[in-house]
């Protein structure tokens, strides 16, 4: 049982033992401390770990864990504080995300201590060779892009641009790199894909990437592979990661984007088709226009689907360099029922205003489309199996994951 005072960042830290001391006489076996607001300087807070732990009876006997925000940006460093002095549970997260400004870093913490085994002389049992594959899988389901420099698992984490940088990796990789790229899951390219590689080599790439996939799944990916082969010369690993995340890592389809076509340009409207396959396969077909390619494509879809929605966020980026890149949309939409009245979560049983869509294609108005039907299909999903609940009720952020150490 885990007791977790609420701001306890912030609280008197003798009446902080007097009530952990009962909590634990009344049956915790791990007590969490976190740090709500994410106001306390590492310092502070593993001077207050340190204290708990040698001021409140019974705390020898339990778990002692902690829980930073990062509000001030300092998540991982007071994780890490509260670890020296004592703290063997520490709650996180997967690319830091959470309420606010997000909670301590999952890929951080875990990588501090792996990197450093000699000052903080612990370790955790997490399988560092997942870390990268699973924040970009994380992503992609919730949406949330990760920054290029974010530590560890940003695209610019191991690049090297500066020239003397360069020289050096050359010579030795441990001159620039206090980790390696493999240790988080990140491997350069053995094989070079192209058109003429086969469903053996496609399998054996996809098994180096940490990927295992087989039947449909595996169908679909190698199809969709084949039809980039014909657009790019070579494929890169993250346009088999976009590849991936757009077959696979998406929810299940209400309605079906068949076909898509835009006209546009400096002297005429833009003007969008779309063709959609609903839930019984009956193909429906509408035209719109709007500002831009993509809000016709949105405007012609919402005409055929007719849920009420709100588009909050809208982002673009290559996941390659060059003309030919693949193009990866993530969207955000809100939206409410015709009713008034908000989708409940078919397994938190919490309210759900936002869904995130993802697609990627070489055509940017393609992933565009693609990337709203797959948040329209959440919501639909959401709203057809979860039930309502009326708008005066709440629902909470993100939750954490605890890794121990």
């Amino acid at each position: 049982m885990e007791f977790s005072p609420e701001d306890a960042g912030r609280s008197d830290p003798k009446f902080l033992y007097h009530v952990l001391e009962v909590a634990i006489n009344a049956g915790a076996t791990t007590i969490n401390i976190p740090d709500t607001v994410g106001y306390t300087m590492p310092e502070e807070f593993g001077a207050l770990i340190a204290g708990i732990i040698g001021n409140t009876p019974g705390a020898d006997k339990v778990t002692v864990s902690a829980h930073c925000h990062n509000d001030l940006g300092l998540a991982t460093a007071n994780t890490l504080a509260a670890v020296r002095n004592g703290a063997r549970q520490v709650e996180v997260t997967v690319n830091g995300i959470g309420e606010r400004a997000g909670n301590a870093s999952l890929e951080e913490v875990v990588m501090a201590i792996h990197t450093r085994p000699q000052f903080y002389q612990l370790h955790t049992n997490v399988d560092t060779a997942q870390i990268t594959r699973t924040s970009r899988m994380v992503s992609a389901y919730t949406g949330i892009p990760i920054q290029p420099n974010k530590a560890i698992v940003g695209a610019n984490a191991f690049a090297h641009e500066a020239g003397i940088h360069q020289d050096g990796m050359l010579k030795n990789p441990l001159t620039y790199e206090i980790m390696r790229p493999e240790t988080v899951g990140l491997s350069e390219s053995k094989l070079v894909l192209g058109k003429h590689s086969g469903r053996h080599a496609f399998q054996v790439k996809l098994a180096d990437m940490g990927y295992n996939l087989t039947g449909d799944d595996l169908a679909r990916v190698f199809q969709r592979f084949k039809d980039l082969c014909d657009k790019k010369k070579v494929v890169a690993d993250p346009d088999i990661e976009a590849i991936i995340n757009d077959e696979v890592y998406q929810p299940t389809e209400v309605y079906h984007l068949e076909h898509v076509q835009v006209s546009c340009g400096d002297k005429s409207i833009p003007t969008a088709t779309v063709r959609l396959r609903g839930p019984q396969g009956q193909i429906l077909e509408d035209a719109a226009l709007g500002t831009g390619p993509v809000d016709a494509v949105y405007k012609a879809i919402n005409r055929l689907i007719g849920v009420p929605n709100t588009l909050t966020e809208f982002a673009i980026k290559a996941v390659t360099e060059g003309i030919d890149a693949v193009g990866e949309v993530t969207i955000r939409i809100e939206a409410k029922n015709g009713d008034g009245q908000y989708p409940v979560h078919p397994q938190t049983g919490l309210l759900q205003r936002t869904f995130s869509g993802h697609g990627a294609d070489t055509d940017i108005i393609v992933a565009s489309a693609k990337a709203y039907m797959s948040a329209l299909n959440k919501l639909l999903s959401a709203r057809d199996s979860g039930g309502h609940a009326m708008l005066c009720a709440s629902s909470k952020g993100p939750g954490t994951a605890a890794a121990g150490s």
